[in-house]
């Protein structure tokens, strides 16, 4: 049996031996691994999660126990500190020596700490490891405990920017310095670098571009940043993510040919240039490049496993770098070459400040052929764009309908999943083609979707391919005939209206008992805005009662705007109001120099509050009889109304009163989406009803009951569900239909989208509403009766609690604002500078 010692224990060598155990001819060699950390080797993508929502364990690609289960032997906080490689044996720190038939080098790569006079300082900290993080989390534990609240990251790449987003989520003010002129310059362009800068400044992280750091000063610990430009940045810690250096001492000291840069050299086969010596992952130079991605080191480790076992798999010669990310919030994704320009290149660009979208893509002069292409803050496009680079597929006839296409709604011509050819990469990390997804399902060997992630590993390395793994399974699956199941994401193995019913019928009282009694792990940015919703759903619980599963607008009960400001919007039912509180309206907002406008829900909207000003400002709105108008939720928002038959020579019937009764009826009201109801007093359809999730319109008769309406993008006009009620018949009706809606609906979903897919359309729901079909009309009233007598006023609860009024603070330690933020003039109001 031949012995394989592995040097390094990351995400690589791992990989090694999982490929390796996945070899037929695993049965011939012996495994043996040395890693410097304590741990066994663990997810260094997703590193950022370590403190938010991942303990140590759950970050481990593996526990020991599975090494133990194949017979690797693994050794972690065992340095190796010399090779032999005449001798084939190394040695550790220990002075202990191993003897190999067969050395692969997986050493990884190691921060690099640019010479900066000062970076010896005490608070000063690399961004790599879990116990850097550790270090990290303890120390600003101690600054803020100081009263200091203030962090820079050195380096604005994508682990420079996770680290800023780690140093915001511990309560730190947050800056990032950058010495290139753009944020993530192998990736972006002048173009996508200023929207993701837009975006990130707007979350209250200052970005510092274009900065040659020339020393770092404070007595012991750092106090300021000095730069080569003569200006200066104060700090209380400093966290440098500059970019990596190889981890080829070893192999330099081994006598291993390496690069002048660094790097182990190899060959397409990942044979250094000392016989049955392997290097892979971010300690090999390869074409005189360091590659560190992890589809590029998991090729690598692939590739070592068939040179080693007598296999004739090579490197391509040419590394495809493409990536898709989700950086603070914010869609970011490269692919083929981003930057090419010349004579025959035409670079297509889309930019929307607005949206905080930007777009571009590089074609021949042709149009014949896509090169590669940059997208920021809206990437779900990315991996159909990839298949086209990747496969060199057929453009549309006007090749920028591959980004204009999505602007409007359009499809841009590039087909289902289905189309790819068999050979298609859907996942870059573990090289897995369509051909590897589908043909299990079509053998029947793999009968879900964790069946073909046990057997292909798509979708576990950087996660980017995960959407495309899942239409590619339910459009196979729908093709062989076969029910697809939709559930909530990876942590429940259940639709929205499954986990409504278990969660109503055993009384679940909050996120942990549900995830706990039905799902697994700990939940994500998915699933926990979803059960936020069906607890309110069911017990009119409001957002303030499980903070930390609210999306971002629902934990600060206002909605964000683009530069990190929020917006106050009061409820005005049926869009009516006193001129008192015209004047309380008007007052506040000039107080807090406030933006003020109307909107087509009749209410007055106030922009550009700072995060610790809401509850001031909502204070002195609810003193004045004012309460939420839950603008931020998916509620309940607003019931249009025209002023009727009070006050219109046409009215038929009296519709701001029943509007208001309507409004103060539902308001507070969670689902699965927002909802907008309108009353018109007559068919002239002032109130614009039909354009409503409900629309109720006046006729000699009483009232026609009109349902899953909406406007926006795609635009439904409402369809007649009842007509000629009495107001009891009405809102009797409207119960039934919102709480069928809410129960069964999925997340996210308008009431348009919802009746299209229901079987048996408006004609069945008029069945279930009217004619009562399913037996559970009673019910729905019910639940709705008693929705409707919980309601409390959201921001009302949250200023008479002290403990909750602690999230609404920029800085943990601070009441101060965020000096970041500014504005600018525009017509005797105010705008965010970052228009101009």
């Amino acid at each position: 049996m031949k012995k394989i010692i592995v040097v390094g224990n990351g995400m690589v060598g791992y990989k090694f031996c999982e490929k390796l155990l996945a070899n037929p001819e695993k049965e011939n060699y012996q495994i043996q691994v040395f890693g410097e950390e304590p741990s066994p080797a663990y997810d260094r993508v997703h590193l950022s999660e370590y403190f938010s929502e991942k303990g140590k364990d759950e970050l481990l690609l593996a526990p020991r126990s599975w090494y133990e289960e194949n017979g690797i032997e693994l050794r972690t906080s065992s340095l190796i500190s010399a090779i032999h490689t005449k001798e084939k044996e190394v040695i550790t720190y220990k002075n202990e020596k191993f003897s190999y038939d067969y050395l692969v080098l997986a050493t990884g790569s190691s921060a690099f700490v640019p010479p900066i006079k000062g970076s010896e300082k005490t608070g000063v900290f690399v961004y790599r490891t879990t116990e850097d993080l550790d270090a990290i989390k303890t120390y600003a534990e101690r600054l803020q405990k100081k009263g200091k609240s203030t962090a820079t990251v050195l380096g604005g790449g994508l682990l420079g920017l996770e680290a800023a987003n780690a140093a915001k989520e511990l309560g730190l003010k947050t800056s990032v310095v950058e010495f290139a002129p753009r944020l993530m310059p192998r990736q972006l362009d002048a173009g996508g670098s200023n929207t993701l800068i837009r975006k990130i400044e707007s979350l209250g992280i200052k970005i510092l571009t274009d900065k040659a750091t020339s020393e770092i000063s404070g007595e012991e610990e750092i106090e300021t940043l000095r730069f080569s430009d003569g200006t200066k940045h104060e700090t209380d810690m400093l966290i440098i993510s500059a970019g990596i250096r190889p981890r080829d001492e070893l192999a330099k000291s081994g006598g291993l040919q390496t690069g002048g840069r660094g790097g182990i050299y190899v060959n397409n086969k990942m044979q250094t240039s000392v016989k049955d010596v392997y290097a892979i992952g971010e300690a090999a130079l390869y074409n005189n490049a360091i590659y560190g991605l992890v589809a590029p080191g998991y090729n690598m480790a692939d590739v070592a496993v068939s040179q080693i076992t007598g296999g004739d798999k090579t490197m391509a010669e040419h590394i495809d770098m493409s990536t898709q990310l989700k950086l603070i919030g914010t869609d970011v994704a490269s692919f083929g070459d981003p930057f090419i320009e010349n004579e025959e290149v035409s670079a297509i660009t889309y930019e929307n400040k607005q949206r905080g979208i930007y777009k571009r893509i590089n074609v021949t002069r042709d149009g014949k052929k896509l090169l590669g292409g940059i997208l920021v803050g809206d990437a779900s496009d990315y991996q159909n764009l990839f298949q086209v680079y990747i496969n060199a597929m057929k453009l549309p006839e006007n090749p920028e309908d591959l980004i204009l296409g999505s602007r409007g709604g359009e499809s841009s011509n590039l087909g289902s999943v289905t189309d790819l050819p068999e050979t298609a990469q859907i996942c870059s990390c573990e090289a897995v083609s369509k051909g590897d997804i589908c043909n299990p399902l079509e053998s029947g060997e793999c009968c879900s979707i964790d069946d073909v992630v046990a057997k292909t590993k798509a979708s576990t390395g950087c996660g980017g391919c995960k959407p495309m793994v899942t239409d590619l399974f339910n459009e196979t699956m729908k093709s062989l005939g076969k029910e697809v199941k939709e559930v909530i994401c990876e942590h429940f193995d259940f639709n929205r209206q499954e986990l409504y019913d278990l969660v109503k019928l055993n009384k679940i009282k909050d996120f942990d008992e549900a995830l706990n009694l039905f799902g697994k792990g700990h939940g994500c940015e998915k699933c926990k805005p979803v059960l936020a919703s069906i607890f309110a759903s069911i017990t009119m619980e409001t957002a303030n009662k499980q903070v930390t599963i609210q999306d971002s607008n629902d934990k600060f009960l206002a909605n964000i705007q683009r530069n990190g400001t929020y917006s106050i919007v009061p409820r005005v039912p049926g869009g009516e109001i006193t001129p008192d509180k015209l004047i309380t309206l008007g007052a506040v907002a000039k107080k807090f120099d406030l933006y003020t406008k109307i909107t087509g829900g009749q209410r007055i909207d106030m922009f550009g509050a700072e995060l610790h000003q809401l509850p001031e400002i909502w204070k002195e709105l609810i003193d004045a009889g004012f309460e939420s108008g839950h603008a931020y939720g998916k509620s309940l928002r607003t019931v249009k109304s025209c002023v009727g038959s009070t006050w219109c020579r046409y009215g038929m019937h009296e519709s701001v009163s029943f509007a208001i009764q309507i409004e103060e009826r539902y308001r507070g009201l969670r689902s699965p989406h927002k909802l907008k109801g309108g009353v018109s007093g007559c068919i002239r359809e002032c109130a614009e009803a039909r354009g409503k999730d409900f629309g109720i319109i006046a006729v000699e008769s009483g009232w026609n009951l009109y349902v899953c309406g909406n406007g926006g993008a795609t635009p439904k006009h409402a369809i007649l569900l009842a007509e000629g009620l009495d107001d009891e018949t009405c809102i009797k009706y409207l119960d039934r239909f919102l709480m069928y809606y809410i129960r069964t609906a999925a997340p996210l979903m308008r009431t348009a989208p919802w009746l299209e897919k229901l079987d048996g359309g408006i004609e069945h729901l008029k069945k279930v509403v009217i004619e009562d079909s399913l037996g559970i009309a009673e019910e729905l009233e019910k639940e709705m009766h008693g929705l409707v007598n919980n309601y409390e006023c959201e921001w009302k609860q949250a200023i008479e609690d002290p403990e909750m009024m602690k999230r609404f603070k920029h800085f943990v330690n601070s009441d101060e604002g965020d000096d970041n933020i500014s504005f600018v003039s525009l017509r005797d109001q105010k705008m965010p500078k970052a228009w101009s």
